[in-house]
């Protein structure tokens, strides 16, 4: 990425020069192509290149530096952090309980047993997996023991565990939907799993492609809340896929990454509620809570809880025990459920803010996705997500387009933009509405 700011930096490639597809210059360099994308996506965003789905990736139009600067050392340059960031899935960490914490620390640390100071268990403390599996039977409705849940520092690590255990056990195959994290493809590439890709439309994911799918042994969905295009996964598509899953012996991940966040209806119930034998839940406090917590949990069948705990190993380092304990006591006292109530309440008030705000300002554009988690979808007529993306960046607004998140093989022309509105403090909430509305205009 630096070579290519370099290389436009200098005149080496001058404005308007068309570069080659994510494809070839990833055969080229020896990369993933989800490796390129992600640059590509990166340098537009910055407003280093110009892209329109379909038409290729250009250098943008850009005023020539004096020679003198081009010729002084400069230090490597970072993605520039923007004064309103509005990327998706990003929550508020201004409002982290903190007082609420610290009570539940202190009482962790005061009461610990001693062994707690000692190495971790890879399944996690067993106080943490009570509480957790008593939590996600009461809100999310799952079908779920104790012994069940395998406590991991994030998404991430559960998503990597459960592809090591996977890759061990033979599969070669996960089909995921065409829209989703490129982190998360990466982990089962990484884990030498081959990625294909499922079309998502109104109801979800269309799972009539996984019959046509190279046999994979699982799929991996976010169906409370697709991510990133908002919709739920429809009820018959539910059974279907678990109707696929136990006709295939298949495994169904299910990511549950903002599941308590619906706003015109209580929460949907995880899908692991319909069949724990085959599916794979995995849950985070990266939203609700705090990604710098590292704090997630894997709910998996029976058979595969040695399998994926197995993956840690007896030393690897792991969530740390006050982190577990200060978690459980926060699920045991109820403050958890205050604070995603509060949470909730916060979201529900900003997206529909939000929307108003574009209703008003920007009437043709439109605005999709189902009235939960933490960003909408935008597409304005006239405009591509990577003219958005620039366009936002000169408000010193941070967005996502769409692109970010595509699978290669997606044949989906979906363009537009991620917006999230949670990230900013209450305090800078307004000051991001307004330069967002100078974006639309």
């Amino acid at each position: 990425m630096d070579a290519f700011r370099e290389a436009i930096r200098t005149g080496r490639l001058a404005p308007g020069t068309r570069l080659p597809s994510s494809r070839v210059l990833a055969a080229d360099l020896g990369l993933g192509r989800n490796t390129v994308v992600r640059v590509y996506s990166e340098l537009i965003s910055e407003g280093w290149l110009t892209g329109v789905h379909g038409s290729g990736t250009e250098v943008a139009q850009r005023s020539p530096e004096p020679v003198a600067e081009r010729e002084r050392p400069r230090p490597p340059v970072a993605r520039p952090q923007l004064v309103h960031n509005l990327r998706p899935g990003q929550p508020d960490l201004s409002s982290f309980p903190r007082d609420e914490w610290i009570r539940a620390v202190k009482r962790t640390v005061s009461t610990a047993p001693f062994e707690a100071f000692g190495y971790t268990d890879p399944h996690g403390r067993s106080e943490l997996r009570e509480a957790v599996a008593r939590y996600l039977a009461r809100a999310r409705g799952l079908r779920v023991r104790a012994d069940s849940v395998v406590v991991c520092s994030g998404a991430a690590e559960g998503l990597r565990l459960v592809a090591a255990a996977l890759a061990k056990a033979g599969a070669t195959t996960v089909a995921v939907e065409e829209f989703g994290l490129p982190t998360q493809r990466e982990a089962l590439v990484k884990a030498g799993i081959d990625t294909v890709s499922l079309p998502v439309d109104s109801d979800g994911a269309d799972l009539s492609a996984l019959d046509q799918a190279p046999s994979p042994g699982a799929v991996l969905l976010t169906p409370s809340h697709q991510f990133p295009l908002g919709v739920a996964l429809h009820s018959d598509r539910r059974a279907a896929v678990v109707d696929w899953a136990r006709r295939r012996g298949a495994l169904i991940i299910e990511d549950d990454y903002d599941g308590e966040f619906r706003y015109d209806r209580s929460p949907v119930g995880a899908l692991q509620g319909l069949d724990h034998d085959h599916v794979i839940y995995l849950g985070t406090a990266s939203k609700s809570l705090a990604p710098g917590l590292r704090l997630g949990w894997l709910v998996l069948p029976d058979r595969l809880v040695g399998a994926v705990a197995e993956q840690k190993g007896e030393t690897e380092e792991t969530v740390g025990f006050v982190n577990q304990l200060a978690m459980t006591e926060f699920i045991e006292s109820g403050a958890y459920d205050r604070h995603i109530r509060a949470m909730r309440a916060q979201y529900r008030r900003r997206r529909q803010q939000l929307v108003e705000t574009i209703g008003r300002h920007a009437p043709t554009a439109r605005v999709t996705g189902m009235s939960a988690g933490l960003h909408i979808v935008l597409d304005q007529p006239g405009r591509t997500g990577a003219e958005l993306v620039r366009r936002a960046a000169r408000e010193q607004v941070t967005v996502e387009p769409l692109d970010f998140f595509r699978h290669p093989e997606s044949t989906s022309d979906r363009d537009g933009v991620a917006i999230g509105f949670a990230a900013p403090s209450p305090s800078a909430w307004a000051g991001a509405l307004d330069a967002l509305v100078r974006t639309l205009r």
